[in-house]
Protein backbone atom coordinates (compact mmCIF):
# COMPACT_ATOMS: atom_id res chain seq x y z
CA UNK A 1 0.00 0.00 0.00
CA UNK A 2 2.84 2.61 0.76
CA UNK A 3 4.99 1.62 -2.44
CA UNK A 4 1.43 2.20 -4.94
CA UNK A 5 0.86 5.12 -2.63
CA UNK A 6 4.21 6.44 -2.96
CA UNK A 7 3.77 6.16 -6.99
CA UNK A 8 0.87 7.80 -7.32
CA UNK A 9 2.06 10.78 -5.28
CA UNK A 10 5.08 10.72 -7.38
CA UNK A 11 3.41 11.06 -10.93
CA UNK A 12 0.71 13.32 -8.99
CA UNK A 13 3.58 15.72 -8.42
CA UNK A 14 5.71 15.57 -12.10
CA UNK A 15 1.96 16.08 -13.66
CA UNK A 16 1.83 19.12 -10.87
CA UNK A 17 5.53 20.40 -12.23
CA UNK A 18 4.35 19.99 -15.89
CA UNK A 19 0.73 21.35 -15.23
CA UNK A 20 2.17 24.83 -16.64
CA UNK A 21 3.14 24.37 -19.58
CA UNK A 22 0.66 21.23 -20.44
CA UNK A 23 -2.59 23.29 -19.98
CA UNK A 24 -1.82 25.25 -23.15
CA UNK A 25 0.58 22.72 -25.26
CA UNK A 26 -0.37 21.10 -28.27
CA UNK A 27 1.60 18.27 -30.69
CA UNK A 28 2.56 19.79 -33.58
CA UNK A 29 5.09 18.04 -36.13
CA UNK A 30 6.77 15.39 -33.34
CA UNK A 31 7.42 18.44 -30.94
CA UNK A 32 5.15 19.36 -27.94
CA UNK A 33 4.28 23.06 -28.30
CA UNK A 34 2.84 25.60 -25.93
CA UNK A 35 0.69 28.06 -26.87
CA UNK A 36 2.61 30.43 -28.44
CA UNK A 37 4.43 28.06 -30.98
CA UNK A 38 7.23 27.26 -29.09
CA UNK A 39 8.79 23.39 -28.55
CA UNK A 40 8.49 22.38 -25.13
CA UNK A 41 11.67 21.54 -23.17
CA UNK A 42 11.92 19.50 -20.18
CA UNK A 43 12.67 21.56 -16.62
CA UNK A 44 16.08 21.48 -16.14
CA UNK A 45 17.41 19.07 -19.16
CA UNK A 46 16.65 21.47 -22.06
CA UNK A 47 15.20 18.30 -24.05
CA UNK A 48 12.36 19.00 -26.33
CA UNK A 49 9.25 16.71 -25.59
CA UNK A 50 8.90 14.69 -28.42
CA UNK A 51 5.20 13.50 -28.62
CA UNK A 52 4.00 9.77 -29.84
CA UNK A 53 3.78 10.80 -33.36
CA UNK A 54 7.58 11.42 -33.50
CA UNK A 55 9.70 10.24 -36.53
CA UNK A 56 13.44 11.33 -37.28
CA UNK A 57 11.92 12.47 -40.95
CA UNK A 58 10.26 15.23 -38.34
CA UNK A 59 13.41 16.12 -36.86
CA UNK A 60 14.35 20.11 -36.29
CA UNK A 61 17.32 21.58 -36.34
CA UNK A 62 16.53 24.03 -32.28
CA UNK A 63 15.66 19.57 -31.13
CA UNK A 64 17.98 17.58 -32.74
CA UNK A 65 20.33 19.80 -35.20
CA UNK A 66 22.23 15.32 -36.01
CA UNK A 67 19.18 14.34 -37.50
CA UNK A 68 18.36 17.20 -39.52
CA UNK A 69 19.26 17.06 -43.22
CA UNK A 70 22.09 19.65 -43.67
CA UNK A 71 21.41 21.58 -46.92
CA UNK A 72 23.61 20.64 -49.50
CA UNK A 73 25.99 23.43 -49.90
CA UNK A 74 25.56 25.93 -53.42
CA UNK A 75 28.08 25.29 -56.16
CA UNK A 76 29.88 28.41 -56.66
CA UNK A 77 28.68 29.63 -60.42
CA UNK A 78 31.79 29.15 -62.23
CA UNK A 79 32.41 31.40 -64.79
CA UNK A 80 32.64 30.52 -68.42
CA UNK A 81 35.93 30.13 -69.62
CA UNK A 82 37.12 31.93 -72.23
CA UNK A 83 38.39 30.16 -75.04
CA UNK A 84 41.97 30.23 -75.81
CA UNK A 85 42.44 32.67 -78.52
CA UNK A 86 43.79 30.13 -81.46
CA UNK A 87 46.79 31.05 -82.84
CA UNK A 88 47.29 31.47 -86.27
CA UNK A 89 49.47 28.93 -87.84
CA UNK A 90 52.55 29.75 -88.93
CA UNK A 91 53.33 30.60 -91.83
CA UNK A 92 55.71 28.37 -94.10
CA UNK A 93 58.56 29.33 -95.19
CA UNK A 94 59.04 29.55 -98.70
CA UNK A 95 62.08 26.92 -99.65
CA UNK A 96 65.33 28.64 -100.22
CA UNK A 97 66.56 28.02 -103.00
CA UNK A 98 69.39 25.64 -103.28
CA UNK A 99 73.00 27.39 -103.94
CA UNK A 100 73.83 26.35 -107.30
CA UNK A 101 76.52 23.46 -107.70
CA UNK A 102 80.03 24.55 -108.50
CA UNK A 103 82.59 22.58 -110.30
CA UNK A 104 86.28 22.70 -110.12
CA UNK A 105 87.63 22.87 -113.92
CA UNK A 106 90.96 22.66 -115.26
CA UNK A 107 91.78 22.65 -118.66
CA UNK A 108 95.13 22.59 -120.72
CA UNK A 109 96.16 23.66 -124.10
CA UNK A 110 99.61 22.83 -125.53
CA UNK A 111 100.48 25.50 -128.54
CA UNK A 112 103.19 23.29 -129.92
CA UNK A 113 105.59 23.86 -133.49
CA UNK A 114 106.65 27.56 -132.82
CA UNK A 115 109.51 28.41 -135.10
CA UNK A 116 112.82 27.41 -134.31
CA UNK A 117 114.84 30.38 -132.35
CA UNK A 118 111.77 32.08 -131.98
CA UNK A 119 108.77 33.89 -129.70
CA UNK A 120 106.36 34.47 -132.04
CA UNK A 121 102.91 32.27 -132.35
CA UNK A 122 102.02 30.95 -135.55
CA UNK A 123 98.70 30.92 -137.35
CA UNK A 124 98.22 27.34 -135.74
CA UNK A 125 98.69 28.65 -132.13
CA UNK A 126 96.46 31.49 -132.43
CA UNK A 127 93.64 29.71 -133.85
CA UNK A 128 93.80 26.84 -131.50
CA UNK A 129 94.34 28.93 -128.64
CA UNK A 130 91.27 31.55 -129.64
CA UNK A 131 88.90 28.25 -129.71
CA UNK A 132 90.26 27.21 -126.21
CA UNK A 133 88.93 30.13 -124.48
CA UNK A 134 86.27 30.23 -126.71
CA UNK A 135 85.00 27.37 -125.76
CA UNK A 136 85.76 27.81 -121.76
CA UNK A 137 83.81 31.08 -122.15
CA UNK A 138 80.54 29.35 -123.47
CA UNK A 139 78.33 27.17 -121.59
CA UNK A 140 77.75 23.39 -122.02
CA UNK A 141 74.90 20.96 -121.10
CA UNK A 142 77.20 20.27 -118.38
CA UNK A 143 78.10 23.59 -117.28
CA UNK A 144 78.10 27.47 -117.46
CA UNK A 145 80.67 29.26 -118.94
CA UNK A 146 83.78 29.25 -117.23
CA UNK A 147 84.84 32.02 -114.80
CA UNK A 148 88.51 31.70 -114.73
CA UNK A 149 90.53 32.00 -111.57
CA UNK A 150 94.16 31.71 -112.99
CA UNK A 151 95.79 31.54 -115.94
CA UNK A 152 99.05 29.69 -115.63
CA UNK A 153 101.38 30.29 -119.16
CA UNK A 154 104.74 28.42 -119.63
CA UNK A 155 106.69 28.40 -122.38
CA UNK A 156 109.61 25.53 -123.59
CA UNK A 157 112.36 25.45 -126.12
CA UNK A 158 113.90 22.06 -127.73
CA UNK A 159 117.40 21.16 -126.06
CA UNK A 160 119.31 22.69 -129.08
CA UNK A 161 121.65 25.58 -127.55
CA UNK A 162 122.41 26.46 -124.33
CA UNK A 163 120.73 26.33 -121.43
CA UNK A 164 121.16 30.11 -120.12
CA UNK A 165 120.06 31.18 -123.60
CA UNK A 166 116.96 28.47 -124.19
CA UNK A 167 115.66 29.78 -120.49
CA UNK A 168 115.28 33.16 -121.98
CA UNK A 169 113.81 32.02 -125.16
CA UNK A 170 111.62 30.17 -123.19
CA UNK A 171 110.24 32.83 -121.03
CA UNK A 172 109.62 35.35 -124.07
CA UNK A 173 108.11 32.68 -125.72
CA UNK A 174 105.75 32.75 -122.77
CA UNK A 175 105.17 36.53 -122.33
CA UNK A 176 104.30 36.41 -126.06
CA UNK A 177 101.65 34.11 -125.10
CA UNK A 178 100.48 36.10 -122.37
CA UNK A 179 100.30 39.68 -123.81
CA UNK A 180 98.06 37.61 -126.72
CA UNK A 181 95.34 36.21 -123.84
CA UNK A 182 95.22 39.60 -122.72
CA UNK A 183 94.33 41.32 -125.65
CA UNK A 184 91.13 38.81 -125.71
CA UNK A 185 89.85 40.38 -122.72
CA UNK A 186 91.23 38.28 -119.46
CA UNK A 187 92.57 40.15 -117.11
CA UNK A 188 96.44 40.40 -116.56
CA UNK A 189 96.42 40.13 -112.74
CA UNK A 190 95.39 36.58 -113.08
CA UNK A 191 97.55 35.24 -115.50
CA UNK A 192 101.25 33.93 -114.10
CA UNK A 193 103.67 33.19 -116.31
CA UNK A 194 107.44 31.28 -116.48
CA UNK A 195 109.92 29.85 -118.44
CA UNK A 196 111.20 26.10 -118.16
CA UNK A 197 113.55 25.78 -121.15
CA UNK A 198 113.71 22.20 -122.39
CA UNK A 199 114.11 20.90 -119.09
CA UNK A 200 110.26 19.50 -119.79
CA UNK A 201 110.32 18.01 -123.11
CA UNK A 202 107.64 16.01 -124.99
CA UNK A 203 108.36 12.46 -124.54
CA UNK A 204 108.08 11.30 -127.85
CA UNK A 205 111.52 13.95 -128.82
CA UNK A 206 113.47 11.60 -127.23
CA UNK A 207 114.10 9.76 -130.37
CA UNK A 208 115.49 12.39 -132.14
CA UNK A 209 118.77 11.64 -132.32
CA UNK A 210 121.59 14.48 -132.01
CA UNK A 211 123.43 12.68 -134.93
CA UNK A 212 121.01 13.45 -137.26
CA UNK A 213 121.41 16.15 -139.94
CA UNK A 214 120.32 19.78 -137.96
CA UNK A 215 117.55 20.40 -139.99
CA UNK A 216 116.19 16.88 -139.69
CA UNK A 217 116.83 17.39 -136.09
CA UNK A 218 114.83 20.86 -135.78
CA UNK A 219 112.70 19.36 -137.39
CA UNK A 220 112.33 16.25 -135.38
CA UNK A 221 112.53 18.36 -132.33
CA UNK A 222 109.49 20.69 -133.19
CA UNK A 223 107.11 19.63 -130.77
CA UNK A 224 109.65 21.25 -127.92
CA UNK A 225 109.29 24.25 -129.08
CA UNK A 226 105.35 25.22 -127.53
CA UNK A 227 103.96 27.15 -125.24
CA UNK A 228 101.63 25.51 -122.14
CA UNK A 229 98.59 27.17 -121.08
CA UNK A 230 96.55 25.72 -117.92
CA UNK A 231 93.03 27.36 -117.10
CA UNK A 232 92.07 26.99 -113.40
CA UNK A 233 88.62 28.02 -112.92
CA UNK A 234 84.98 27.30 -111.58
CA UNK A 235 81.51 27.11 -113.28
CA UNK A 236 77.96 26.24 -112.41
CA UNK A 237 76.79 22.70 -113.05
CA UNK A 238 73.75 22.93 -115.21
CA UNK A 239 73.11 18.76 -115.12
CA UNK A 240 69.93 17.82 -114.03
CA UNK A 241 70.04 15.82 -110.90
CA UNK A 242 69.52 12.12 -111.00
CA UNK A 243 65.91 10.92 -109.68
CA UNK A 244 66.73 8.48 -106.81
CA UNK A 245 66.32 5.13 -107.30
CA UNK A 246 63.21 3.46 -106.38
CA UNK A 247 64.19 0.63 -103.53
CA UNK A 248 62.18 -2.76 -104.65
CA UNK A 249 59.12 -3.43 -103.38
CA UNK A 250 59.21 -6.64 -100.50
CA UNK A 251 58.76 -10.08 -101.51
CA UNK A 252 55.64 -10.85 -99.58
Amino acid sequence: MRSALRITIAGAIAAAALAPALVSAQAKDGYLTDSAGAVVKAAGANVCVRTSQWTPALAVVECDPDLVKKPAPQKAAVAPQKAAPQKAAPKKEAPKPKKPEMLNIEEKIELQGMEFNKAEMTADNKKDLDDFLGDLRKATKARAPVEFGAVIVTGHTDRIGSMKYNMKLSERRAITVKDYIVSKGIDQKLIFWEGKGPKQPIPVTKFCDNKMKRKQLIECLAPNRRVTVEVVGRAQSLAKPKAAAKKPAAKR
